[in-house]
């Protein structure tokens, strides 16, 4: 850990975050900043995997900001050895002519980085998860959203399946994600 000028800050190097531009990949800074604090935010707010010492959190929607600065577009988090997951990916980049959405593994530091920011444990693969600047979707929810993102006609398919309640979308997702390894295989490694 590198202290900053202020004593409250903290430098700590993270994984950069995977950005897809046109068809190539470029990488995000690598530092996120960390302040000790014993306030919570929101529900986002967890302590470091290690027990904190002197009381120290880290506020993952902070720690993780950088991830926004240069780039606005939500970054949407992926199983990385799942090949249903990466099919989605490849979907989604393949319907996402302008380039709205950035893509991370899980698997990643920086996945799990920004798995905390979303209030989820950072080894919790167990749904995609859609990460905006300001908000995070899991399950059915961060289908649709990635849904209103790429072309047409899936902004007007996602319109009309919100009026789905919820109880039942996520039911069928969690069906689909749990038994995803079975019916589609999965990889060594992340494809994308």
């Amino acid at each position: 850990m590198i202290l900053s000028p202020h004593s409250h800050m903290a430098l700590i190097p993270a994984a950069p975050v995977i950005a897809a531009t046109s068809d190539r990949f470029s990488l995000l800074p690598s530092t996120v900043r960390v302040r000790s604090t014993t306030r919570r935010r929101s529900s986002v707010l967890a302590n470091v995997s290690s027990p904190p010492r002197g009381g120290e959190a880290v506020d993952w929607v902070e720690a993780t900001s950088s991830f926004f600065e240069q780039d606005t577009r939500p970054i949407m988090l992926f199983d990385g050895v799942c090949n249903l997951c990466n099919g989605g990916v490849k979907f989604v980049r393949d319907n996402d002519r302008q380039r709205r959405i950035r893509f991370e593994a899980l698997q990643s530091d920086a996945g799990k980085n920004l798995l905390r920011r979303s209030g989820r444990a950072p080894d919790d693969i167990s749904s995609a998860v859609l990460v905006e600047q300001n908000r995070s979707y899991i399950k059915s929810e961060a289908v649709l959203k990635i849904m209103e993102y790429i072309d047409l006609p899936f902004p007007q398919l996602a319109f009309f399946l919100q009026f789905v309640p919820l109880f039942i979308r996520d039911f069928v997702y969690e069906n689909i994600a749990d038994n995803r390894y079975a019916v589609f295989g999965r990889s060594e490694s992340c494809e994308i």
